[in-house]
Parts: C-alpha cells; structure tokens; sequence
C-alpha cells in the first residue's frame, strides 16, 4: 500500500503542477470563498491553516476573509521529522521564517503556541482525495499525526478537482477529514461513513 500511495501522490502531484499560474490563483480564490462559504467556517473562531508552497492551493484569499471577519488564524510549526504545534504568529516582520520544505512557518520565539483543544477549524492540504473525503497527505505524517489531538475541530481538506482520485487506500494512521473543497464543489464525508 506504501508504494502505491506513493505513485498516487506523484501522479496528482504532476496533475496540480500542470495547471496554469493564471489556473492556480483562480481556482485557489474559488476553493477559499468555498471554504469561506461553510457552517464550519461560520461557527469557528479559531482556524488552522496553512501557508503554501510550490502548487498547493493558495489559501491568502481565505487568510484575508477571516481577517476581516475577525477570526484568528493559526498556523502549522514543524518542531522535528514527526511533530508539528500550532502557532499564533506574532506581528512583527521577523514572525516569519522559512522552514521545513521551504514552507513559511511562524519562528516559535515570537508566537503564542495554541492548545489543539482550541482549534476549531482545520484546513489542510493534501495530494489527493476521493469522494469519500479520503486525504492522502504529502507523506511526511504531520496530519495524521496532530489531527487526532484536534478534539473539537471540524476538518475541510483542499485541493484542486485535478488532485481527485478514484479510491485513496487508508490504513489505521490515516486520519479521515469533514469535507474537501475543490474550485467546483465541497464534497461531504458520506453519512454511512460516519456510523
């Protein structure tokens, strides 16, 4: 299953990469009013996201609504190979740093870390999902890892509809997610799923 997951998330990967630029900042808009557009979104104050890198859905549209409704936005902080925090980014220009693959993450000295306790919505990233609302992640495991602590958060994974797959195969370490928004839908985990 590891290597097939593998292939999966190359290909998608290749398939998000082939979109425009032009492509990606719509789509990216299209999926952040989506997200924007949900009881999850409406009911939360504090919400976790992410900033992107290379062709991962652009979530400063998303960023830039929340900040004018007045919720307060935390973001991920990878602390080894296997763990990440959230944080509360402080406000001042040297808040920001370059971290793990290149990603901006929030310098830990100048932040407030945040309880997963606290969060009340995630939006993530990922390689593929299927309409099961099945993530596969980048493969690193930081989600997998920290979403089971999130214990009152509501999950919405994006991504672009070029990054569905028919099937994502999962095992016990792979942590389902509420939603998936895509620049043509927001598709809900099925009820039977739930049970």
């Amino acid at each position: 299953m590891k290597e097939y997951k593998k292939v999966l998330r190359k290909s998608r990967i290749m398939a998000r990469e082939a979109l425009s630029e032009e492509e990606r900042i719509a789509f990216s808009e299209a999926i952040s009013a989506r997200v924007a557009g949900t009881a999850e979104y409406a009911e939360a104050e504090t919400i976790f996201v992410y900033k992107w890198v290379k062709g991962e859905v652009r979530l400063d549209a998303l960023e830039e609504i929340a900040q004018k409704d007045g919720k307060r936005l935390i973001y991920p902080l990878c602390i080894s190979k296997t763990e990440m925090l959230a944080i509360e980014p402080g406000n001042s220009a040297d808040a920001w740093v370059s971290g793990y693959m290149g990603i901006m993450e929030p310098v830990l000295e100048k932040g407030t870390v945040i309880d997963p306790a606290e969060i009340d919505l995630i939006v993530a990233p990922c390689s593929s999902f299927d309409e099961e609302c099945r993530r596969l992640g980048m493969g690193g495991g930081f989600y997998d890892r920290y979403l089971p602590k999130c214990s009152n958060a509501k999950i919405i994974a994006v991504a672009f509809e070029v990054q569905k797959s028919d099937e994502i195969p999962t095992d016990e370490y792979d942590f389902p997610v509420d939603a998936v928004a895509t620049e043509e839908r927001l598709i809900r985990k099925p009820l039977f799923s739930m049970l």
